[in-house]
């Protein structure tokens, strides 16, 4: 079966970006270089093409209680404007997908699901919410690219002509490029201020062209997006994040609401192992199922993600370790061929991202 392809992909493929599969998707690794995409957002404003992302509608009296009931986060904190990360776990209290909650209304949501995760996500709310809460996938008529850096707000504020530097951190707001509709959110994925961008397929590769013409923006691919998140100590679906461990072996027990009965509950804040931050000696990075030992030799875990850090001049890593063994200061990474000396981290990794600061 062939890759799915974005309305952008025409775009990629046309200004020479290095394309791959992933989540069933042909999207863009890298354009200039991982690098110099990454420092470029660091800092001025990079453009990711996003458009694989899932997303739900759900709405009609009773959606609000009933959405409670299926997803891990707290709507009833959650006002018009406003949305909030969490989970859709499983019964047992494994996490099914990550994802994040938009309120438009009383009883009127978006979900933005993983591309992978979409299809079993939408099969499983489609269980759990009853038959007079409409769920709708309007993934197919909705396009999704995220500008993010510390000068992504005045990008913006250029190329549509309106403020958004007073915009909260995880708010969003309406307007429109072109005539037609766009929803504004002030979230994104790499630890710097940023702007996720929900419109028409049809209009996307007008505003992504937009944006480019100002020269503080580059486009930039999955790879610089993976380091970005790293660095600022964000988990990824299917590495950090899986049905085989709870919210709270990720260190995300902060997120669990405690005012529903949200299905897998009882064994969201179950703790077997924890998910590790690791500071690696040098630039040689751990890879995702890397043996992590004890420095005498005894297993302990497994690197899920690992990369060198561009920011901090150093690779970085995270790792499921055996919750006995999570509190240690030192470890030794397997790699091929060679041990690689790592120390427990804070997190986030890189402290001097801008996402929760004020605009400028």
């Amino acid at each position: 079966m062939s890759a799915l392809r974005t309305p952008l992909a025409a775009w990629h493929e046309t200004h020479g970006a290095k394309m791959a599969p992933f989540a069933g998707w042909l999207m863009p690794i890298q354009y200039e270089g991982i690098l110099i995409e990454h420092e470029h957002t660091r800092r001025h404003a990079g453009l990711f093409d996003i458009c694989h992302m899932g997303e739900f509608r759900i709405e009609r009296p009773g959606a609000d209680e009933a959405l409670a009931c299926a997803v891990s986060h707290n709507l009833d904190t959650l006002a018009p404007g406003r949305c909030r990360y969490g989970f859709l776990l499983n019964k047992e209290g494994g996490v099914l997908d990550d994802c994040i909650v938009y309120r438009f209304g009383p009883d009127f949501f978006m979900l933005v699901v993983n591309a992978a995760c979409a299809a079993g996500d939408y099969a499983v709310l489609r269980e759990r919410l009853p038959q007079s809460v409409a769920l709708t996938d309007i993934s197919a008529g909705t396009a999704k690219i995220d500008l993010q850096g510390p000068e992504s707000a005045l990008v913006l504020e250029g190329a549509l002509g309106e403020n958004f530097r007073d915009l909260p951190y995880f708010a969003f707001r309406k307007t429109d490029f072109h005539g037609a509709r766009l929803l504004v959110s002030r979230t994104g994925y790499t630890g710097e201020i940023g702007f996720e961008l929900y419109l028409s397929p049809d209009n996307v590769e007008a505003l992504w062209t937009v944006l480019l013409r100002d020269s503080r923006v580059k486009p930039a691919g999955l790879g610089a997006r993976d380091t970005l998140r790293l660095e600022a100590g964000l988990p990824l679906y299917g590495h950090e994040l899986d049905e085989r461990h709870s919210p709270a072996e990720a260190n995300m027990g902060r997120m669990l609401t405690s005012k529903a009965d949200y299905v897998g509950r009882a064994g969201a804040m179950t703790i077997r192992e924890r998910l590790v931050p690791l500071c690696l000696e040098g630039r040689r990075a751990a890879r995702n199922s890397d043996a992590v030992t004890l420095p005498d030799g005894a297993p302990v875990g497994r690197v899920t993600s690992g990369s060198f850090a561009p920011s901090l001049g150093c690779a970085i890593a995270f790792a499921w370790v055996n919750a006995a063994h999570a509190g240690n200061e030192h470890f030794v990474i397997r790699a091929a061929r060679t041990g690689l000396d790592a120390r427990r981290a804070t997190l986030p990794f890189y402290t001097e991202g801008t996402a929760r600061r004020q605009s400028s």
